[in-house]
């Protein structure tokens, strides 16, 4: 009943609200009947899809960065929107608060729908295999709960057999326990809470063309068990399923999909779907660098009993992906994208926004006053430690983000403005400095590793409002500032107004992040100082082309 509803809502909205979830940038709906891949042009890595009647789920990695989980909905596997999250925090908090836990947390998910509750597996390589559960998608989610404790147990996936037999297929992070390209599996209890069984392993790519095989999803189709892998590296990878009549084997293997004469390079891992009007399509990422991972969907054909994905090769298995091609067949359709602007009229958050740590007051909050107010942080480190950037995933390979907002400062140092986040980065702020306010260029490189900011500075503003350090405010209380992305290139550029933009600093070029495409938002910090903190309010943020 809520999916109806949920799909009742979305189709009866007007136009005008539509409007922002149609994407600026991007659109994989062509209109006609066909689509263009990829269907989510943003890093929404290792995805996996489930069908729960004639509605889509989706959820896909998302490490340190908070709320984890997201979960996308659609009607048709082109036209996706984000409905919520599944984690608000990651455990232990000592260790994903305070400061970003770079690319730990969240890897490689599966979700899947059992006896009326939708289910979410995780592994954390540090931790264990984490498992939510809910009732409705969008939520609430249950607290996770830790169904195998250890380290490098990564990309689960759990298949409930028609018996009530449960079992767990999973992947090894070789960074852990140094030894990797396996895949294994194990039986759990029936609830799917804990292990029952030991692993046994059922696939050894070492020393092979299947070397780094790794994120594992199991299903079972006319009484054979399924599991679909890719393998050969994420950039310069292919997929792989192998069969069986037993859930441990032994299993035989073909080569399913892979680049060929494409330029769609390492079609990796992903989600098989069996659709209400019979057909069956094939979800997987392709790594675009700085942009991430982003997604495809491609047609499945069986043949000899082996699923073909992508265009079908006059002889053998291994497909080649489609960059375009018709719609899956569905009774309902309406042309969304994630969400991208955001008026920040209300009081929560958009669901594209997430932390880089987890959540905590003091970093900022919603307003019932039409705008976000982001605080700053006290730090005497680099951007690359601070934990309240507010960010979201790039939208496409060309965009502009622009955004409205106002510095009030307390003190000297403070500062906030807008950010294109990674392994490298660069940063348009307002500081506070002495009796004015400048214009700033922060950019690092190789931030991981320790690099060095430098700061270049690009303007003096006027400083408008109070002189009595109660109360400060940036050039004219207010200052618009821009980002253009031009083929993962970077530059600035800034008004008083909103109308005439004045390019500055210098053009950046873009760089992912640890296990995530590049993102964008919004950054406030300030020197680690007994005062008073000054804050940013953001009124709006704009994404176009």
């Amino acid at each position: 009943m809520f999916r109806n509803f949920l799909v009742s809502a979305l189709l009866a909205l007007p136009l005008t609200i539509m409007a922002q979830y149609r994407s600026q940038v991007w659109s994989p709906d062509n209109g006609d009947g066909t689509y263009q891949n990829p269907v989510l042009n943003a890093d929404y890595s290792d995805p996996d899809v489930i069908a729960v009647g004639e509605d889509y789920y989706l959820t896909a990695s998302s490490f340190n960065c908070i709320p984890g989980l997201p979960v996308l909905h659609s009607k048709d596997l082109v036209n996706w929107k984000i409905i919520g999250h599944a984690v608000d925090a990651l455990t232990p908090d000592s260790l994903f608060s305070g400061e970003p836990a770079h690319g730990l947390g969240v890897w490689a998910p599966s979700i899947r729908y059992h006896k009326g509750e939708f289910y979410i597996y995780w592994g954390d390589p540090d931790n264990g295999v984490y498992m939510v559960k809910a009732k409705d998608p969008a939520g609430p989610w249950e607290k996770p709960v830790l169904v195998i404790k250890g380290k490098g147990v990564i990309d689960t996936c759990p298949l409930w057999d028609e018996d009530g037999r449960c079992y767990l297929v999973n992947g090894w992070a070789n960074s852990r326990n140094m030894f990797a390209s396996v895949i294994t599996i194990r039986e759990l209890n029936a609830e799917g809470t804990e292990a029952i069984g030991k692993p046994v392993i059922i696939f050894d790519g070492n020393g092979t063309e299947y070397r780094t095989c790794e994120g594992p999803k199991i299903y079972k189709r006319d009484g054979w068990y399924w599991v679909m892998f890719p393998a050969g590296g994420v950039p310069t990878g292919f997929q792989v399923a192998m069969r069986s009549k037993s859930p441990f084997g032994p299993y035989e293997a073909q080569k399913v999909l892979a680049q060929g004469s494409t330029n769609i390079n390492g079609p990796h891992q992903g989600g098989w779907i069996h659709t209400t009007a019979g057909e069956d399509w094939f979800m997987h990422f392709q790594d675009k660098g700085a942009y991430g991972r982003v997604v495809h969907l491609q047609p499945v054909t069986w043949k000899d009993n082996w699923p073909v994905m992508g265009r079908v090769p006059k002889k053998g298995y291994c497909g080649e992906p489609y960059v375009t091609y018709s719609k899956p067949k569905t009774t309902s359709s309406v042309i969304v994208n994630p969400q991208e602007s955001d008026e920040f009229n209300e009081p929560m958050l958009g669901q594209q926004w997430q932390w880089h740590a987890n959540y905590d007051q003091s970093y900022g909050m919603p307003t019932s006053l039409g705008f976000f107010r982001l605080y700053t942080h006290k730090s005497n480190k680099t951007i690359w430690h601070t934990p309240n950037l507010l960010l979201q995933k790039t939208p496409a390979d060309n965009f502009t983000a622009t955004t409205k907002l106002k510095l009030v400062a307390k003190a000297d140092g403070q500062y906030g403005g807008l950010i294109m986040m990674g392994l490298d980065y660069s940063a348009l702020v307002v500081k506070s400095v002495g009796n004015h306010f400048e214009l700033q260029q922060i950019t690092c490189k190789n931030a991981d590793k320790n690099g060095t900011e430098q700061v270049k500075v690009l303007a003096q503003l006027e400083k408008t409002g109070q002189d009595d350090n109660t109360y400060q405010f940036a050039i004219h209380e207010e200052i618009y500032l821009q980002l253009n992305v031009n083929a993962g290139k970077v530059t600035f550029s800034y008004s008083t107004n909103g109308k005439k933009f004045k390019p500055v600093g210098d053009t950046f070029t873009m760089r992912e992040g640890k296990w995530i495409g590049a993102k964008i938002g919004f950054i406030a910090q300030e020197p680690a100082k007994s005062v008073n903190r000054g804050w940013i309010d953001v009124d709006w943020f704009h994404v176009e082309r």
